[in-house]
């Protein structure tokens, strides 16, 4: 197995611009089991996480975006791939850390990808080589299972990708590739700048920058799933977030993307909401409509 220091999975992501993105914050390291397989570690730390202490569902979901992206496209090669549907249901609650994700290719169409991802609780192992085996061979004093997500992708041709030329997934089998992490000050709602503009009925606003763009020149899936948690959380502040679905129905054109927020269903313990993702500078175009289940944290 080879090791390959990267500099931040950002700076090529988002070469072009000169910039490094939101993902520097979660010091990513990933292995390319084989060109079906992806396995992915995120450091977990506070801020990454919700008030319960656990790791915050958009990032998990940000985690998940990415690694299960690498077997989409090292399967649809040379075509590129746009998340279309993503669904992540919480088993547990993520709170030791790392943040492990396994991604595996289910199914591989003439205009879709289908991409599983379950994620543990790495409970204090940090070596990739070990996550893997201890995922393989389930054992019952490694890892511990704390969500499962499916995602579709949406298979584009290359040229929709900026600087894309070089970032082939199915070119990295065996290779353990390590991010550097950025210096931390704020959370991480806070380090992508979003505004609350109406805390009860969940508006708020991200503006469509490099620190939260993809090679596609949208806000990344994981950025749109933060500011969806986000604004549950200003409608519900009592709850966590725990399960998200999404369908993303189009790009951002001009932004700020703008969240609106209204109630499902609500009971003592837990709450359903939908929280709608539009274009506010692009006549408040659909960009996601998402559902973010929340629940009442341990000891609350």
């Amino acid at each position: 197995m080879i090791l390959v220091n990267e500099n931040d999975i950002s700076d090529r992501i988002t070469a072009s611009q000169g910039t490094r993105t939101f993902t520097s914050d979660f010091h990513l390291t990933s292995l390319q089991v084989s060109k079906e397989r992806a396995v992915m570690r995120a450091d977990l730390h506070d801020k990454l996480c919700n008030r319960s202490g656990a790791a915050s569902l958009g990032m998990l979901t940000t985690v998940v975006d990415i690694v299960t992206s690498s077997p989409a496209l090292a399967t649809c090669a040379p075509d590129w791939t746009a998340t279309q549907d993503l669904t992540l249901h919480a088993s547990g609650w993520l709170t030791e850390g790392p943040v492990v994700v396994d991604a595996n290719l289910i199914r591989i169409g003439k205009k879709t990808v289908h991409v599983r991802a379950d994620v543990y609780d790495g409970r204090g192992i940090t070596d990739l080589e070990r996550l893997v085996s201890a995922i393989d061979d389930g054992e019952a004093g490694g890892l511990r299972a704390a969500a499962r997500s499916l995602v579709t992708f949406a298979r584009l041709p290359r040229s929709a990708a900026v600087n894309s030329e070089d970032y082939n997934p199915g070119d990295w089998i065996g290779t353990v590739r390590e991010y550097t992490l950025a210096h931390i000050d704020d959370d991480i709602y806070t380090r992508l700048g979003m505004r609350i503009l109406d805390a009860r009925r969940g508006v708020l606003e991200l503006e469509l920058t490099p620190f939260v763009a993809n090679m596609i020149g949208t806000i990344q899936g994981g950025a749109q799933a933060l500011l969806a948690e986000h604004a549950a959380h200003t409608v519900r502040p009592d709850l966590v977030a725990t399960d998200f679905q999404a369908h993303y129905l189009s790009q951002v054109k001009r932004g700020p993307a703008r969240s609106y927020v209204s109630v499902v269903r609500e009971a003592t313990d837990h709450a359903v909401l939908d929280v709608r993702l539009v274009d506010a500078g692009a006549d408040e175009q659909v960009l996601a409509l998402t559902t973010v289940t929340m629940q009442r944290p341990p000891g609350h």
